[in-house]
């Protein structure tokens, strides 16, 4: 199974006290980015957080929101952090101790320092145990949520495939045609020039002409890259960087090949497959 980056998923429970959520959104990015909104009181569960969102996530911008809603009926007034207050005061009397003109703290100053305010009606001690559980639920409808958008965009990319795989067995049949064309073509143009029958000549002219156009080789290489793609889409996992640079080359056999072209269909051919290439890297910028 392959994954898109973009997902979206939340979760709740209700508790004595309140209402805890959890939600999880993404969007592409081209490594793993991780924001996380939380109450202060929970920060020092961070660390845990964020090393169960990076075992699970590879790439993606990751926004991580933790609230918790205090019942009316609980709410207490915030409560003063006494042992910070002490320390903030000691810090105060060192730093103006080194550097006596220094303005001293206010008690505004100190009461919008994060942390000096605490929340009475929030259970920290609970909510350490419940939020890493709830984190685990979100997460799995998450990654079910990536999984269902990322098999809609395997369909569309091996739809993609098959058309330019088609347009491929299209373009062989016409280079002998096109050969064939210049052939007779460029024969009665040396004639009328040189007013001789130098078949010699005429041949050389022929097998530099084929060699120019001869596609078979960007043909060849178009067909490898394509079958790499359905390997690597139906093994799955972490695909999106490896199908990234499968695009560059496809994007280059495709150029080339309306490079070489001197047949309208051929060139007609390599445009569709530019025009499909590129509607397949859009997409792919979109899976993990």
């Amino acid at each position: 199974m392959i994954f898109s980056m973009t997902g979206f998923a939340t979760a709740a429970t209700e508790l004595d006290t309140g209402s805890l959520a959890v939600e999880l959104r993404a969007v592409n990015h081209r490594y793993l980015d991780l924001q996380l909104r939380m109450p202060d009181e929970l920060r020092m569960l961070e660390p845990i957080l964020r090393e169960t969102l990076a075992a699970q996530l590879t790439r993606g911008k990751v926004e991580c929101r933790i609230g918790f809603s205090a019942r009316p009926s609980v709410q207490h007034p915030a409560q003063l952090n006494q042992p910070l207050v002490r320390q903030l005061a000691q810090w105060n009397d060192e730093v103006q101790a080194i550097l006596p003109e220094a303005d001293g703290l206010s008690v505004a100053d100190v009461l919008h320092w994060n942390g000096v305010l605490q929340n009475a009606s929030m259970p920290t001690d609970t909510l350490q145990t419940i939020v890493p559980e709830l984190l685990h639920q979100v997460l799995r409808e998450f990654t079910a949520a990536r999984g269902r958008e990322g098999d809609k965009l395997q369909e569309f990319l091996l739809q993609r495939i098959a058309q330019i795989e088609t347009l491929c067995t299209l373009v062989a049949p016409r280079i002998p045609t096109a050969i064939a064309a210049y052939e007779e073509k460029l024969a009665a143009r040396l004639r009328i020039a040189l007013q001789t029958g130098d078949d010699e000549r005429l041949r050389q002219e022929i097998t530099l002409f084929a060699s120019k156009i001869d596609v078979d080789e960007e043909l060849s290489r178009l067909q490898t890259h394509l079958v790499e793609m359905k390997r690597v889409l139906v093994q799955g996992g972490t695909v999106g960087k490896r199908l990234d640079f499968l695009m560059q080359e496809l994007h280059r056999e495709a150029n080339t090949l309306g490079s070489k072209s001197v047949d309208a269909e051929v060139s007609r051919a390599s445009m569709e497959m530019k025009l499909l290439i590129e509607q397949m890297r859009e997409q792919i910028q979109n899976l993990e």
